[in-house]
């Protein structure tokens, strides 16, 4: 369930509400990311105010955590995130709310430095590479579908597999991105544990870096 956290003021600190020039951090962690301990510490470090939305996977709609970020910021203000993809669930998506925020008087920095979406410069880097990457995951989930009809084609079923091929990690993954199944539900259907299925996806996906 999403949860709002935030820094507790120092002590003598004027309150948030007396003062603006405020930064306000925004994170979304989803169901294939087991530890963002470190992005959501280095968040709370430089940040007033940080909002973390939790268990929301990319294609999902509602982000009530993020609506209220919204509601907070001002003119003055900085919305800073970790990285863009922590942030945000497509290029389009980013710019369109990076390009809103612009207009309310709104700053933006992403703290891995890789992307500055204020600048047409940055923006246009960010585009070509999201949409290479956004490109990989389409071929990707196609080869997907065709391996699942193919096996549903010789009457082959999921079961309790005896470890994960390639292919159940790459069908697992597109689960866990379009639809609301939780990382312990499927792990439960593929017959292994969380940790086992959180480590090959972390596998795969290093390997398709």
């Amino acid at each position: 369930m999403a949860t709002q956290k935030h820094r507790k003021p120092r002590q003598g600190r004027r309150s948030i509400e007396q003062t603006r020039r405020r930064r306000i951090g925004y994170i979304r962690t989803s169901t294939d990311r087991q530890n963002p301990a470190r992005q959501i510490n280095g968040l709370r470090e430089t940040c007033d105010l940080v909002f973390i939305e939790e268990g929301v996977s990319a294609s999902s709609a509602p982000r009530p955590i993020y609506d209220a970020m919204l509601a907070q910021l001002g003119p003055g203000d900085t919305l800073v995130v970790w990285d863009v993809d922590r942030a945000y669930r497509s290029v389009i998506d980013a710019l369109t709310e990076v390009r809103a925020l612009t207009t309310r008087g709104v700053g933006f920095e992403a703290m891995s430095g890789e992307y500055d979406l204020t600048t047409a410069d940055g923006g246009f880097t960010f585009t070509i590479r999201a949409a290479l990457s956004e490109w990989e995951r389409e071929k990707l989930r196609a080869r997907t579908r065709e391996g699942l009809a193919a096996a549903k084609a010789r009457g082959v079923t999921l079961g309790r597999p005896r470890k994960l091929t390639d292919r159940m990690v790459a069908a697992a993954r597109l689960r866990l991105e379009e639809t609301d199944i939780s990382m312990l539900d499927l792990a439960k259907e593929y017959g292994v544990s969380v940790r086992t299925l959180g480590r090959a996806l972390h596998e795969q996906k290093a390997n398709l870096i």
